[in-house]
């Protein structure tokens, strides 16, 4: 009656055609404010990161001390590595929000790394790539605490190690070790191969362990003025390269856009509804090491010498050009954000097993806070585009944070150490993994750049 009385020259088509307008306005609205009501604050990820950190440091307060899971091992083994890739990241935001926790963190870091003498696990001989992951620890302390040591008692922890280049001299000498062993054949299954170092890493976990090692060491060779400092990313390519193109055939499926574990999971080994295995944390691996190779490859363009730390808020970056094979990571990288994509759950976790959903499916932590890791850094970066992947990331996020972090800091749905999605089952909210360091690590190191996503000054 309104509209006849006040409207006359108003037909139904007309109002239909408007209230779809308006309808289609609202959905959007609300679309928006969905989006928006699930964007995480800045305040709450550092919390939880906190939280989950305090939990694991006071638990181990002395972090040099060994680990024992059924036998003893050194504290600077991979899974301890990869909890301090994540430490790291915690302690760079608690420097540059002047939290609290930038002394203790800073300092266990340094303490953990002191305990080691700042050696690989095994000797600078090594050429396992899970020997010398907590290298890309002491790489980034050594420009820590050189760059930002101001205080006496800093300058004297320095002094006691006879100045700060011991901290990085055992990883050079392993770095310049593979580099002089590129020509030494390599025995694998009973086959003497011919690739050298190059074919070290036979199992798509050692390309985190190692690859930002050699990223990272490129990086601090650039800056000190080194004329050959891209012989290390170059080593770097050749070792990936030779995991995806030639181990076990090829251990990177492009048409699928993720990779198989090693050569024992390459067709015509398949799940049990038939698909290829692909392992989320192994895939995982891959994903963050070509982030963290890229990244080391970047600085912010209003980061302040010598350090070329990124601050809060860095929208640009310029690339330091030491890498001639950044693209190509970059490629691999965006082919397999688009493949992860197509297998996130709709609880915002992924499943162990990417593309057997029934194969031991439910919530796990350490491959999906891996892969927001590297989702939230390329939006940061506009490697991805943000109306696609900022629902995804922040929808993973907050299902992490609900779903596997407790009151206590203990962390759950953390699968333990294997290299299929059967091993270490079942997962859980309450069992304990056989190491309950990585976990945290690839945590802290999603909640680092989901903090930085969601930053704000």
């Amino acid at each position: 009656m309104l509209i006849r009385t006040f409207a006359p020259e108003i037909n139904k088509t007309s109002i239909e055609n408007d209230m779809n307008k308006r309808n289609i306005l609202t959905l959007w609205m609300l679309l928006s404010a969905f989006v928006l009501m699930a964007q995480p604050r800045k305040e709450d990820v550092l919390q939880a990161m906190e939280r989950a950190n305090a939990h694991f440091m006071t638990k181990y307060p002395d972090p040099g001390k060994p680990t024992f899971v059924k036998k003893e091992r050194p504290s600077n083994l991979w899974t301890r590595g990869v909890y301090f890739e994540g430490l790291m990241a915690l302690t760079e935001l608690e420097r540059q929000t002047e939290g609290k926790l930038y002394e203790p963190c800073k300092k266990y870091i340094y303490d953990w790394g002191a305990a080691h003498q700042w050696k690989p696990r095994n000797g600078v001989t090594t050429r396992d790539a899970d020997d010398y992951c907590c290298c890309q620890t002491y790489l980034d302390i050594y420009q820590y605490i050189r760059s930002t040591s101001s205080s006496a008692q800093e300058r004297k922890r320095e002094d006691g190690v006879r100045g700060s280049e011991l901290l990085i001299r055992p990883t050079v000498e392993c770095m310049d070790n593979l580099l002089s062993a590129h020509g030494i054949p390599w025995v694998a299954g009973g086959q003497t191969k011919s690739e050298g170092s190059f074919g070290d890493w036979t199992w798509i976990d050692a390309i985190q362990m190692g690859l930002p090692v050699l990223s990272k060491l490129t990086r601090l060779c650039h800056f000190a003025g080194e004329q050959n400092a891209s012989r290390y990313a170059d080593q770097g390519w050749a070792m990936y390269e030779t995991s995806r193109n030639k181990i076990g055939g090829g251990l990177f499926n492009i048409e699928d856009g993720l990779w198989w574990r090693d050569a024992d999971f390459v067709p015509p080994y398949t799940e049990p509804n038939g698909e290829d295995c692909y392992w989320s944390r192994g895939n995982g691996w891959v994903y963050c090491a070509l982030v963290r190779a890229m990244d080391a490859m970047l600085v912010a363009k209003n980061a302040e010498a010598p350090q070329y730390f990124e601050p809060l808020g860095t929208k640009k970056w310029a690339n330091i050009g030491e890498d001639a094979h950044w693209q190509s990571y970059m490629a691999d990288y965006q082919m397999m954000s688009q493949a992860l994509l197509k297998c996130q759950r709709p609880d915002g976790f992924w499943n162990v097993s990417l593309h057997d959903p029934d194969n031991f499916g439910g919530p796990e932590l350490t491959g999906t806070a891996l892969f927001i890791y590297g989702m939230a850094w390329g939006v940061r970066h506009g490697c991805l585009p943000k109306k696609k992947y900022l629902p995804v990331i922040f929808r993973a996020w907050d299902a992490m944070v609900k779903t596997c972090l407790h009151d206590d800091g203990f962390l759950g749905y953390v699968q333990g150490t294997g290299k299929e999605p059967k091993d270490s089952q079942p997962v859980t909210y309450d069992k304990e993994p056989d190491f309950d360091d990585y976990g945290l690590g690839c945590f802290l190191l999603c909640g680092s750049e989901v903090y930085r996503l969601v930053y704000k000054p």
